[in-house]
């Protein structure tokens, strides 16, 4: 029904930017929001923001409040996380979610998630 497929993560120093992409297909109309979360060897899966589908809101977790900004171009079925001033704790698996109801917070409120991309960021 919806696939979401994640692009753009890398090796990177401290301080570098790197944006993802999140493309998806499929019934797209369906989807009220999408949020990006990522999720570091031995720890839970933590929201790192979502965005809704007109763009009117968004929600960033205070560890990266200043430095991500989240977008979407629903002509191109896509959402974005630019991360700036990268620091070696934001190294993770990033996923790409999508929610069919109002947006939420948590990763068991998602529908569809992508396969994850690996974001390493090095002192």
């Amino acid at each position: 029904q919806v696939q979401l497929v994640e692009s753009g993560g890398g090796l990177v120093q401290a301080g570098d930017s790197l944006r993802l992409s999140c493309a998806a297909s499929g019934l797209t109309f369906s989807i009220n929001a999408m949020g990006w979360f990522r999720q570091a060897p031995g720890k839970e899966r933590d929201i790192v923001g979502y965005i809704t589908r007109t763009g009117d809101d968004t929600y960033y977790a205070d560890f990266v409040k200043g430095r991500f900004t989240i977008s979407r171009d629903n002509a191109k079925n896509a959402v974005y996380l630019q991360m700036n001033s990268l620091k070696p704790e934001d190294t993770a698996v990033y996923y790409c979610a999508a929610r069919l109801g109002p947006a939420a917070v948590t990763a068991s409120g998602y529908h569809y998630w992508g396969q994850g991309t690996q974001v390493t960021v090095s002192s």
